[in-house]
């Protein structure tokens, strides 16, 4: 499957590869979904694919490990911290 990205709901953490709790997004045209970060990790790990639009520019999620060995989605043009999937607005619901 492909998902498209549009909206995230974080956490209070300050720490950012724990911030992001879901991610909610369409798939094959405008079908919604939400999935814990977790849920993520392990479809990405499966062989499905993730991305965020910005800017009219795709960029491909992909799953990244802390200093302290904890799995989390990024994009692939992010640094150490997830900024692309952290500007998204909130998800709704």
């Amino acid at each position: 499957m492909h998902y498209e990205v549009k909206c995230i709901t974080k956490s209070h953490r300050l720490d950012p590869h724990e911030r992001i709790l879901w991610l909610g997004g369409v798939y094959s045209g405008n079908l919604p979904w939400k999935f814990s970060q977790q849920d993520v990790v392990r479809l990405i790990e499966a062989g499905d694919s993730f991305k965020v639009t910005r800017g009219g520019h795709s960029v491909k999620l992909i799953v990244a490990k802390s200093n302290y060995g904890n799995k989390y989605v990024k994009t692939e043009a992010d640094g150490e911290q997830p900024n692309n999937l952290l500007s998204l607005p909130e998800c709704i619901g």
